[in-house]
């Protein structure tokens, strides 16, 4: 599930241009045994945040967003959740 959801981010960071000078401005990121987090930004603006937890031994919660401007300088921004039921988008503009 964890898989599903990076690849969305990292779809998301793909499709909001080939800015190749673009640095990460921040990064951070912890994982325990009971879950984790991590955020990061990069100097052109595109951002993610994602945290997880276990819920029971066959479950798992994750939560996150992205966001980036599209080519067309259409700020996107989608917030989703990933649990027992499936992944969900929770909000998304445009």
């Amino acid at each position: 599930m964890k898989f599903v959801i990076v690849l969305a981010c990292l779809l998301a960071v793909a499709y909001a241009g080939d800015e190749r000078s673009a640095v990460a401005t921040e990064e951070k990121s912890e994982v325990n045994p009971d879950g984790f987090y991590y955020t990061w930004e990069t100097s052109n603006g595109i951002r993610a945040d994602q945290k997880g937890h276990v819920v029971d031994d066959k479950t798992n919660v994750v939560e996150g967003s992205y966001k980036y401007v599209s080519p067309e300088g259409v700020a996107v921004e989608v917030s989703y959740i990933a649990d027992e039921n499936g992944y969900k988008v929770i909000s998304s503009k445009p």
